[in-house]
């Protein structure tokens, strides 16, 4: 008899999350949908199922050997000639948005609204991009702007162009600067709804890449644009595998979202796998009666705005790395093993829960500003054009969403992580027992996590 598989858990969890969604509290939902609406489930119990639901998936996995698959389902292939079709009006498409999106910011209406600069670049890029990763990997190889323009250059040299080799000791800690700041810049600035300030920002980060590409090669393109690294990073959990072939195609395949999540991650990328889950959250939290509690408390000593805000974004992400790191270090005493080892390779085992609510808390913001694209790019042609591609999803449909993608995510994550347990691949003391115990640590991080998630996402929107 073969080794029990995934699949009861997972569909205990399913049925445990159909019972939740059957009934929700009084919540809120984020801009671009509506105000309230009330169900017969108390928030409390909803939340105490949801924290179960991951709590029994963890405690389910470690009693035996269960055996997490791993295994792709081939769906088909493109060719060569449409592999560099798509690449071709990809790259091209996507730097022609790059550039109306710079000429609108700087000299259009400098209305947030009506300019291509906010409507595009922040919820269509920024956002869009993350959410195709997560579905089908990372395209932005193949969209980034200044990479494009990096090629050209090379094409132009008929040679590759570096003035030196990228320095191994940077690794991806320019990335994590950027994790950062465009965390600081998205939820503390006025620049998401600033037209100019977006174009000028832009234009300075894409002649950063591109002098960074010019001195480095295309390594720095790879390990220092954050763009990049958030995106593969994202791309781990896909469910739809496009792979390209040595012929130019692409290969697809149906995968496991857990498969991308075993492989280990550098000290740099195991923090902006931390800080990405951070920033989502702070996203979301930023918007609540309880923000603006807190900010209180540092805004009568630092003074209003800034001064207020950014010590709770600071400490909020030095929070979130510490318990992260007790855990994964509690994980390496209790499995006898190198706790900076035991950290990268269970940080990608909380992507899921990234993924989750980066979909979650963004996918209204991303329809509403797609019906106002469109209606944007119809009217510089001299159509008239009013789309609205949220009008289907009621506020009960569309909350029970975002509940059932954060407990999904976060069952998914548990599931990762004793994957990478039970391979048997990080301590000396890797028995069936001793695994299961140190699964309890991010079990619990998991857990709170999850009920922290389903807070944020229930609250009230303060403007």
């Amino acid at each position: 008899m073969g080794r029990p598989s995934l699949a009861r858990p997972v569909t205990l969890a399913s049925t445990a999350l159909a019972f939740l969604l059957a009934g929700t509290g009084l919540v809120a939902a984020h801009p671009g949908i509506g105000t309230k609406f009330d169900a017969p489930l108390p928030l409390p119990l909803l939340f105490a199922g949801a924290g179960l639901t991951v709590a029994a998936t963890a405690g389910y996995l470690a009693v035996g050997e269960r055996e997490v698959r791993t295994g792709e389902r081939a769906l088909g292939r493109l060719g060569p000639g449409t592999g560099r079709a798509l690449r071709t009006l990809g790259a091209g498409g996507f730097l022609v948005l790059f550039v109306a999106a710079l000429a609108d910011g700087a000299f259009g209406r400098q209305v947030q609204l009506e300019n291509l600069a906010t409507v595009f670049v922040w919820p269509l890029w920024l956002k869009g991009v993350a959410l195709v990763s997560v579905l089908a990997g990372s395209p932005w190889r193949v969209l980034s702007p200044w990479h494009t323009l990096y090629r050209g250059l090379c094409r132009l040299e008929g040679d590759t162009v570096a003035l030196r080799e990228y320095p191994a000791w940077l690794g991806a800690w320019p990335a994590l600067l950027g994790v950062l700041a465009l965390g600081f810049v998205e939820n503390l600035t006025v620049l998401p709804r600033d037209p100019l300030l977006t174009a000028a920002l832009l234009a300075s980060y894409a002649l950063a890449m591109l002098l960074g590409g010019v001195a480095f090669g295309p390594t720095w393109f790879d390990r220092a644009d954050t763009l990049a690294v958030l995106y593969r990073l994202f791309g781990r959990v896909r469910v739809l595998d496009v792979e390209r072939t040595d012929r130019g195609g692409y290969a697809l395949s149906l995968r496991p979202p857990w498969r991308g999540t075993l492989a280990p991650v550098p000290p740099a990328e195991a923090a902006v796998v931390v800080l990405a889950v951070f920033t989502v959250s702070f996203d979301g939290f930023r918007e609540t009666p309880e923000f603006q509690s807190v900010a209180g408390v540092f805004r009568e000593t630092f003074g209003p705005g800034l001064g207020a805000a950014l010590p709770v974004y600071g400490l909020g992400a030095v929070l979130f790395l510490v318990v992260f790191v007790a855990a994964t270090w509690l994980t390496a005493t209790l499995l006898d093993a190198d706790p900076g080892r035991t950290t990268g390779r269970l940080a990608p085992t909380v992507l899921p829960i990234a993924a989750a609510y980066e979909v979650a808390h963004n996918v209204d913001y991303l329809l509403v500003n797609a019906g106002q694209f469109g209606t944007l790019v119809a009217g510089r042609v001299g159509l008239s054009l009013s789309v609205d591609p949220t009008a289907w999803l009621s506020l009960p449909v569309y909350w029970g969403l975002q509940v059932a993608l954060v407990v999904l995510g976060h069952v998914v994550a548990v599931v990762a992580a004793h994957a990478v347990l039970r391979r048997g691949a990080i301590g000396r003391r890797d028995t069936g027992g001793t695994v299961g115990r140190a699964h309890v640590p991010l079990t619990l991080v998991m857990v709170a996590y999850t009920l922290v998630s389903l807070f944020v996402i229930s609250r009230p929107v303060v403007a």
